[in-house]
């Protein structure tokens, strides 16, 4: 049986909390996770069971601060952990990464704001309350924030508007396309304070149970790919949350988002994990070892040597890109690092589809069963540039006009 890259390329320079976390994913991955890939996405169905994996695991607390309860990670042990989990159910890898931002938003990101100290302390307060959730009750979060307009993206306020009353926010809006719906304890509501003038600054991030009055999940689920994500409709009508529902303090997402960017390139991971992925199985199918196939041999042709280090060429670009993105984040990036995550972002997106398009071609007939995970891979990577906060055109976009323009540059008119 032929051995399968490490994610991380080499694990010679990871620290030893990434090794062993890396391995702990790799484990329930190969063990867990992939056995059940297939009726997760024949049923369309959330990965319950994968879930209380993480939990047992304590990965659902894998950024939570290790003075709450967690294990500490930082973003680039993150974000290969959530490639390795990609590797084996890409739909797992997707919901989990929904869950651990929260985590991460409030957390790590959150120290390196600027506040008050009345704002710090407030915080400290507040985190404190969701994070025992997430360490000791198990707790899993969302983060729906696509209302199928510009907000996502980050052209406009969100639609979604939360009232200040005694005591907490009212909540009214619709989101779509919210990953977990159903299966989330809390959903993470990315909106807008509602007061006159209301603009981006304005954003607010409220943790609303599950089970609050006013809350519903609607909609059919019958989507190409990443089925298991179930990413149905939620909305929310006069729903009551207390002060103690702020993941951040008013106007803070705001800064946070302008001065972090890279979490919004946090989905990447599970395609970075789905290319290599399609990679393997390749692999396996021209050596013959695929588990319940007949071990025919096909890596004897040339056009299948070809093929493969086509793919392996790719893989490593795909990889490199995606390794050096995980080492760039944080804080304050410069122009040269942003510009970097955009295209790192869209090649990991793109290749992930572009080698399972090879996989396919290379492996031939039997690559189109669904008995076969390679079927499955093609349509989940698939998905990836579709995705809202940064798809891949929004990244071409933006990438484009930070090459060319220099910060507050603008054509004269009829220039």
């Amino acid at each position: 049986m032929a051995a399968t890259a490490h994610i991380a390329g080499s694990p010679d320079h990871l620290t030893p909390q990434q090794r062993e976390l890396i391995d702990l994913a790799a484990t329930l991955g190969r063990e867990r996770f992939a056995p059940r890939a297939a009726a997760i996405d024949r049923d369309a169905v959330f990965p319950f069971e994968n879930y209380a994996d993480l939990r047992a695991a304590g990965l659902l607390g894998i950024c939570v601060p290790k003075a709450a309860g967690g294990l500490g990670a930082d973003f680039s042990t993150y974000v290969m952990v959530a490639a390795e989990i990609g590797r084996h159910c890409g739909a797992t890898a997707l919901t989990w990464n929904m869950h651990v931002c929260s985590t991460m938003w409030a957390g790590f990101i959150a120290d390196d704001l600027d506040m008050t100290p009345e704002q710090r302390a407030d915080h400290e307060r507040i985190r404190a309350i969701h994070f025992d959730r997430v360490v000791n009750q198990g707790k899993v979060y969302a983060q729906p924030f696509s209302e199928g307009g510009a907000a996502a993206a980050g052209k406009v306020p969100f639609g979604t508007l939360a009232r200040k009353v005694d005591g907490g926010y009212v909540v009214n809006g619709r989101k779509i396309f919210a990953s977990l719906s159903g299966a989330a304890d809390y959903y993470g509501v990315l909106c807008t304070l509602d007061q006159p003038g209301a603009t981006q600054r304005d954003s607010m991030y409220l943790a609303v149970p599950a089970d609050a009055q006013g809350v519903r999940v609607f909609g059919e689920w019958d989507p190409l790919g990443m089925r298991g994500t179930v990413s149905r409709n939620l909305e929310f009508t006069e729903v009551f949350v207390p002060d103690e529902a702020r993941m951040m303090p008013e106007g803070l997402y705001f800064q946070a988002a302008m001065r972090y960017p890279h979490m919004f390139a946090t989905l990447s991971p599970t395609y970075m994990g789905l290319a290599q992925a399609a990679y393997d199985f390749t692999v396996q199918y021209l050596r013959g070892e695929v588990p319940g196939m007949p071990p025919v041999k096909r890596r004897m042709y040339p056009t299948k040597q070809v093929a493969v280090a086509q793919m392996r060429i790719q893989l490593e670009q795909t990889r490199a890109l995606f390794l050096q993105n995980a080492r760039d984040a944080r804080i304050d990036p410069d122009r040269d690092t942003r510009m970097r995550l955009y295209a790192a972002h869209h090649t990991i997106m793109e290749s992930a589809n572009d080698i399972a398009r090879l996989a396919i071609r290379t492996c031939g007939g039997q690559s189109m069963l669904k008995s076969l995970p390679l079927e499955r891979i093609y349509r989940d990577s698939r998905c990836g540039s579709l995705m809202l906060p940064w798809t891949a055109e929004l990244c071409v976009d933006r990438l484009g006009r930070e090459c060319l323009y220099e910060p507050g540059e603008r054509d004269e008119e009829g220039g």
